[in-house]
């Protein structure tokens, strides 16, 4: 009787939760939104954009000052997908082979995705929006543990329909069959009906599920409905150095950035507002404009998603993550794609991207751009909301990365991180769950390590308050920041600090060997890729 108690006990310990019972885990949607700067929206400083949906999340959720990522597309989703530096998950450079397995360009099945892991734990798992992390078949979502998939494959895409289904603009996949996107319907909103159409499926499962929504809002080409473009008519009119300045007392008064503190310095090369023509005021205004309503359409869409929810009896439990892939996008005018252009920008025969003028206002009070390993490339927008456990209207410094995505979500799953995959080692995960701060009075993350960076040659350390910043330029030395002063980067301490210095490029080399970085030197790249 002992035997068959035994076993019967060991037969329901191996059933998913699920079967026990009412599953009380948190459904879980993840947020990835596409060049966003850190105060291109309300809660983070941007009170030129009409953002209420993230506004809610953040009153009603907990704020980081400090979030980091890895300063461009492909290698950002590499980690947040895998919670492993993006040199060890295969993504160390772009979506681009460079022939050495750090930098295959696709993510390696030693490093399990979110989705192979919750699905392993019992949940329903669902992607819509932008990949970029593999462009072969076998690398696409629906191969990597996701059940419900909407995607375009690349890191860029149209958000309008232009040339039909016979050679699509925008080459779009529903669970790995060809979708069109029919004319005149916008991209963001077609990933978000997509989310909600499998949200609406999932339902009969009786299952928690993950959803990863990856909106390419707001990477270029700069377009949105005209209706969402004229709200921000005259919005603008003020320009980008008062408007960065503006920001800065914006995020001050919000707490996302310390009192006290000084915005970074004004880039050199952006021209000033004032010395612009009527004409090219009118020109740029209208630029900013459209990038104005990619993000107000992205926030209506947060919206919708957090309405089915609420439809479907889920809203209670379910823990909301968003966060950016990388700062605003740098560049000057001579970026724009003047050979796709056919119509005024926004429209959708248009093909504009973002640059530094505005783009300087969008990373403001922080330094630099997108690709770069200053605040303003690896800084982000961090929310969390979870009003059975995460703490409501906090804002706290953090300092946490891409790397704690994964063991956070696990953490709240209750899923266990495998070791081995058949005769296959699985990459340990590096980061820190971040539950801990998200539901008590800690004020950051408690890690014992430092936090590096790697992309093209430009490298960072971040170990406690100090940052290293080597770039790969000629005639470049390490930059030293005390970050906890001065996270504009306008104080470079190297000279001051050398023993500092040295310390902590010894741990970026360690580091380095560790996650097979190589120097970049040695890597064939084609200039088109960075």
């Amino acid at each position: 009787m002992k035997t068959i108690l035994l076993y019967l006990i060991l037969c329901l310990c191996s059933l998913p939760r699920a079967s026990w019972g009412q599953d009380s885990r948190p459904n879980i949607v993840l947020i990835l939104v596409d060049d966003l700067g850190f105060s291109d929206i309300e809660p983070y400083g941007g009170t030129d954009f009409h953002t209420p949906n993230l506004a809610a999340l953040a009153k009603e959720g907990t704020r980081f000052q400090e979030f980091y990522n890895n300063s461009i597309c492909a290698p950002t989703r590499a980690s947040l997908l895998t919670g492993q530096y993006a040199h060890r998950a295969g993504v160390g450079y772009f979506n681009v082979n460079l022939g050495l397995p750090a930098y295959q360009g696709f993510l390696n099945r030693e490093s399990r995705t979110l989705a192979e892991v919750l699905k392993e734990a019992g949940y329903s798992t669902i992607i819509s929006g932008k990949w970029h992390v593999g462009d072969d078949f076998d690398q696409w979502p629906a191969q990597r543990g996701f059940e419900r998939s909407f995607n375009f494959v690349g890191g860029a895409s149209n958000f309008y329909e232009i040339n039909g289904p016979e050679r699509p603009t925008v080459p779009l996949y529903r669970n790995n069959k060809p979708f069109y996107l029919p004319k005149g319907r916008y991209l963001t909103d077609e990933i978000t009906d997509q989310a909600i159409g499998f949200l609406k499926e999932q339902q009969s499962e009786k299952k928690p599920f993950f959803l990863y929504l990856a909106f390419n809002a707001p990477h270029w080409p700069l377009q949105a409905p005209e209706e969402e473009t004229q709200k921000y008519k005259g919005v603008y009119r003020q320009g980008w150095d008062s408007l960065r300045v503006k920001r800065y007392e914006n995020a001050q008064r919000a707490g996302v950035f310390p009192s006290g503190q000084t915005i970074a310095k004004k880039d050199a090369a952006v021209q000033s507002w004032e010395k612009l023509t009527y004409d090219e005021k009118q020109y740029w205004q209208r630029r900013q404009q459209v990038f104005a309503g990619m993000i107000d359409r992205m926030d209506q869409s947060v919206g919708r998603i957090r309405k089915t929810l609420k439809e479907l009896k889920k809203d209670k439990n379910t823990l909301i993550i968003f966060l950016s892939d990388n700062g605003a996008q740098g560049g000057d005018r001579a970026r724009i794609y003047t050979a796709r252009n056919t119509e005024t920008v926004g429209l959708p025969g248009s093909y504009d991207v973002q640059n530094s003028n505005w783009s300087q206002t969008g990373n403001s009070p922080l330094r630099s751009y997108k690709d770069n390993p200053y605040e303003g490339g690896i800084g982000a927008p961090f929310i969390v909301w979870y009003p059975k456990e995460v703490k409501a209207n906090a804002i706290k410094k953090g300092v946490g990365h891409l790397i704690d995505i994964a063991p956070t979500l696990y953490d709240f799953a209750g899923a266990d991180y495998p070791t081995h995959i058949g005769d296959a080692t699985i990459n340990a995960l590096p980061g820190l769950s971040l539950r801990a701060v998200l539901r008590s009075d800690l004020n950051q993350v408690d890690r014992n390590v430092p936090l590096f960076w790697e992309r093209a040659g430009n490298r960072a350390v971040r170990y406690g308050k100090w940052k290293l910043v080597s770039l790969f330029r000629e005639g470049s030395k390490p930059e030293l920041y005390n970050i906890d002063e001065d996270r504009g980067e306008n104080n470079n301490l190297a000279d001051r600090y050398p023993e500092i210095v040295n310390d902590l490029e010894k741990r970026y080399e360690k580091w380095a060997k560790e996650n097979a970085v190589v120097d970049y030197n040695r890597l064939k790249t084609n200039n088109q890729f960075r």
